[in-house]
Order: C-alpha cells, then sequence, then structure tokens
C-alpha cells in the first residue's frame, strides 16, 4: 500500500536531526510522533524552529524517545511503498533515525512522491482503456497539486504527509474524469 511521510527537522544544516515524523497510508490511517532527539543531537536552528513552531523544551517533554519512534516505523511501514516530497532530505532524517536506534540505515525505502502520482494516474488511464504518456500524468499532477495544496505548507509533519495523499487521491479522480471526457 501506498504511505505518504514526512519529516520535521531540527535544522537543514550540517548536524540537523529529525523532530517530527508523520506518515498517512492510502486508505487514511495515519501516525504522528514528536522525536526526543538522541544523545548527540544538539544542533539546532532557530530558523527552522519558526517554521514548524516545535521547541527543544517542547520535544524533551512531549516527544517519544527515537529508539521507540524507529522501532514503530519499521514495524508499521516494512513492505509498503513509502513516499516522499522532498526524498534527499526526508531520506537524510530517516537514516539518521535508523542509525541512531542501532537499525540499518537502509531497513525503510522512500521514494519521491510524484512517482506515486505518476503511477496511480497512469494505473487509472490504462485501466480504463484511455491512451496516455507521462505528460499526460504529470499535467495530471500539477493539476491536483494546483487544486489541493494550500500556497504555504504547514511545515508539521502530519499535515504535510495528509497533503501528498490528497494530491494523490486528486490525481486519480481527476484521471477517471479525463477518460470519461472531462
Amino acid at each position: 500500500m501506498r504511505v505518504f511521510l514526512d519529516f520535521e527537522a531540527s535544522s537543514l544544516k550540517d548536524g540537523g536531526f529529525p523532530v517530527e515524523v508523520a506518515w498517512v497510508f492510502e486508505d487514511g490511517r495515519a501516525e504522528s510522533h514528536l522525536i526526543r532527539p538522541a544523545d548527540g543531537w544538539t544542533t539546532w536552528d532557530a530558523e527552522a524552529e519558526a517554521i514548524h513552531g516545535l521547541g527543544r523544551d517542547q520535544l524533551a517533554e512531549e516527544g517519544a524517545d527515537h529508539r521507540d519512534v524507529a522501532a514503530r516505523m519499521i514495524d508499521q511501514l516494512s513492505g509498503h511503498a513509502l513516499y516522499v516530497t522532498a526524498p534527499s532530505w526526508d531520506g537524510q532524517w530517516l537514516s539518521l533515525l535508523l542509525r541512531a536506534a542501532g537499525l540499518p540505515r537502509h531497513a525503510l525505502r522512500l521514494r519521491d512522491a510524484d512517482e506515486a502520482h505518476r503511477e496511480a494516474a497512469l494505473n487509472i488511464l490504462k485501466v480504463l482503456g484511455a491512451k496516455h504518456s507521462d505528460e499526460d500524468a504529470d499535467g495530471l499532477i500539477a493539476q491536483a497539486r494546483a487544486h489541493v495544496l494550500p500556497e504555504t505548507p504547514a511545515h508539521r509533519a502530519l499535515a504535510d504527509a495528509e497533503a501528498e495523499r490528497r494530491v494523490c487521491l486528486e490525481v486519480q479522480r481527476l484521471a477517471r474524469e479525463a477518460v470519461r471526457g472531462g
């Protein structure tokens, strides 16, 4: 099953670490976790905090142990197709989280969310017998993004993961509509 995932981080600079992770399954099931920093995770950027609104004190008080979050991710997400909007950044946070928990850094693999959207569009077009191309699918993705995404991302993991799920659902709706002639 497709799963849309997102991380928020302490900083985009060297030494930044994940502070929040959330995922949403295609069927709507979702989880979100604040992450208490591991020992040695100290890099903090006030600008990043201003964007996501998560403070160090909040993470210390409300965050789950990074090992527990990593174990939960392995338990819930193994065997599913995981999609993110920023594979290099999200992959960095995932790898750091898994390594800090003593788990293999490649235990979970991330793919670009646009791959999920393109696949969803092309599958519907193919099943319904429409002639199709990657360009057709990309046009549907752009249309869906323009229709369902807010102008400014929430910069909270759950809201951003849910937004990508909504894009995928809208791409599917648009593909069915395109086959029916509009």
